[in-house]
């Protein structure tokens, strides 16, 4: 890497050292005329083709209805976004394939399909494969002829994926590899006509990856699974028999497939986060209307407080989680193309620049998840009985949001991850958390600067309290270390605390510079429900960190080191006092009186 690259590379995780300004983020507010153009050709097929058919895609009894789906998204090219033209996509840029998935997102059963052909079914073969491979594969893929899925999970292998039992035994002739083995939770399995199989040839340590073709044969499933939601995507166990599969399509190096399955899997990670975005956008417009609609004691529901709250709230953590994910997809956009001016092909850019931010994708993948979840529990409670009711509009969502904090790997994995990640890092010297955990400690044994509110530009306030919430991570991050050390690694409570705060401080910094950057382009006046959502969620986020980081401070100090690190927390979570009631009534008066999620 030339010294230049290295000067410009905005790094994974580095968000926890440095201050980032707001002109050098992306905020959706910046969208173009092209991409805000392709989501509203996502949003039309979603009307026309989508919604009409909700009952039918879930009752499962018109197996070729999804299929048909994704092939007229890819004639729409949506299913190529990210596929180079010359292999008959439309080499889109990462935020505007993001703009995608989250456009998706409210379409039920059918973007879980969508996303597994699209992400992790195709993605291998471009990030992977051969130019013959993706000759041959990436043009049906984009065009929704070869419908893809993905098999990695296995019975006994899956939060610890390498542990998969499937193997791919060589031919005696040496053209063939044979694979035998299960496969569980497959998504799209019942249509799908192309496979990517994780296998261990022979007695390696670890899984290879292999393009699988149906007409193989070899190739059985189970039923269909009966789940709990997202009931109108095929999900089926799969069992390899004596499958052979010619040795030119081994995917990638011998023994690489469990790196690309982590690779790949922060794609599927962040993509994740995105559709959230769109699941969560529909319960809070749904809300919205029954709130203008419903009508109790004589008034419409969107008079009272309560319903205001949730309203507000909504919108606010939807509209932070909105501002993390694409701050990241911006980032991941523009290293990769650093990575490409400093002489790396185009497909091994992006997926350094990826695998660069997981620690990022990993965040949003539990942040979206956990506030779709969060937003679809308040649509069902804003709409009372009828929420309830099958015939109402949100229980399917409701339903369909569960499994988003288990796909992608379980919320608590991947909150293990980003700590473990940022620890690693931090060893190799890659990123130098030493240093600034060093100067918080010496600041915790000076004379607190009273009166430093940090200056009087926009937001100045709230940008010294980002600041502090920092040192309060870097303080409890460093405590821990120092006291446990090898021994971290086993106290997952802890760690979960750490990533906890890690994650609110990453969003919360993301809606500030969100804000502030929208304020700077059209003025203050003009922006001033999004000032109030950033206040809001900044007030919430201090609370949350607050708890973690007592939780942690209990569970690993004592003494004269607990009463020093609470104190020191202390000091770094104060906040001016806002008025959170009367901010909040103005965003949910805004978002009533025009009868959407506007922000």
């Amino acid at each position: 890497m030339t010294t230049q690259l290295n000067e410009s590379l905005v790094k994974g995780g580095e968000f926890l050292i440095k201050e980032t300004a707001s002109k050098d983020v992306f905020i959706p507010e910046e969208w173009s005329e092209e991409q805000i153009m392709i989501a509203q050709s996502c949003n039309d097929f979603i009307d026309t083709e989508i919604f009409p058919n909700l009952d039918k895609i879930d009752s499962m009894k018109h197996p070729d209805l999804i299929p048909s789906l994704l092939e007229k998204t890819g004639q729409l090219g949506l299913l190529g976004s990210a596929i180079p033209e010359k292999y008959g996509g439309f080499g889109m840029d990462f935020n505007t394939t993001m703009l995608i998935a989250e456009s998706f997102g409210k379409s039920h059963s059918f973007v879980v399909a969508f996303l597994a052909h699209s992400g992790i079914g195709t993605l291998p073969i471009l990030f992977y494969g051969t130019e013959d491979q993706k000759e041959k594969y990436l043009p049906g893929l984009a065009s929704g002829e070869r419908k893809a899925a993905y098999c990695l999970t296995e019975p006994d292998a899956g939060s610890d994926a390498n542990a998969g039992k499937t193997r791919a035994m060589l031919s005696d002739d040496r053209k063939f590899f044979v694979i035998n083995g299960q496969k569980m939770w497959i998504t799209n399995a019942g249509y799908a006509n192309l496979f990517i199989v994780f296998a261990k040839i022979e007695n390696d340590k670890y899984l290879s990856a292999f393009i699988v073709e149906k007409s193989f044969g070899g190739i059985t499933m189970n039923e269909e699974e009966k789940k709990l939601g997202i009931k109108g995507c095929s999900t089926r166990q799969v069992f390899f028999n004596d499958c052979k599969v010619p040795i030119e399509n081994l995917l990638g190096k011998r023994e690489e497939g469990f790196k690309m399955a982590l690779n790949i899997l922060n794609i599927g990670r962040i993509d994740l986060g995105a559709a959230t975005m769109g699941g969560a956008k529909l319960a809070l417009k749904n809300s919205i209307r029954y709130a203008n609609e419903r009508k109790q004691f004589g008034v419409t529901i969107g008079n009272f407080g309560a319903i205001k709250h949730k309203l507000a709230e909504m919108a606010t953590q939807i509209y932070a989680t909105e501002a993390a994910l694409f701050r990241t997809g911006h980032n991941i956009e523009k290293v990769s193309k650093l990575y490409m001016e400093d002489g790396l092909d185009t497909e091994s850019a992006k997926l350094k620049a990826i695998e660069e931010f997981a620690i990022e994708c990993a965040i949003l993948k539990v942040h979206g998840s956990e506030v779709l979840d969060f937003a679809v529990d308040e649509a069902v409670q804003i709409h009372g009985g009828l929420g309830y009711s099958a015939e109402g509009p949100v229980e399917r969502g409701y339903r369909d949001a569960r499994i988003n904090r288990i796909f992608e790997g379980t919320n608590e994995i991947n909150r293990l991850v980003t700590i473990d990640m940022l620890l690693k890092r931090a060893m190799k010297g890659s990123l130098d958390l030493m240093t600034p955990t060093m100067e918080v400690q010496k600041e915790l044994t000076s004379i607190p600067e009273f009166g430093d509110n940090g200056g009087n530009h926009l937001l100045a306030k709230e940008k010294k309290v980002l600041l502090n919430l920092k040192k309060t991570g870097l303080m409890i991050a460093g405590a821990a270390v120092q006291k446990l050390m090898m021994k971290l690694k086993d106290e997952q409570e802890i760690l979960m605390n750490l990533a906890d705060m890690l994650i609110e401080g990453y969003v919360a910094e993301s809606v500030i510079l969100r804000a502030e950057k929208l304020a700077n382009l059209k003025g203050i006046d003009a922006c001033q429900r999004q000032i109030d959502m950033a206040k809001i969620y900044l007030h919430a986020a201090i609370h949350k960190i607050t708890i973690a980081a007592k939780e942690a401070i209990y569970a690993f100090s004592e003494g004269d080191e607990q009463r020093m690190l609470l104190l020191g927390l202390k000091r770094f979570t104060k906040i001016d006092p806002f008025n959170l009631k009367e901010a909040r009534r103005k965003i949910a008066d805004e978002l009533l009186e025009r009868n959407d999620c506007c922000f």
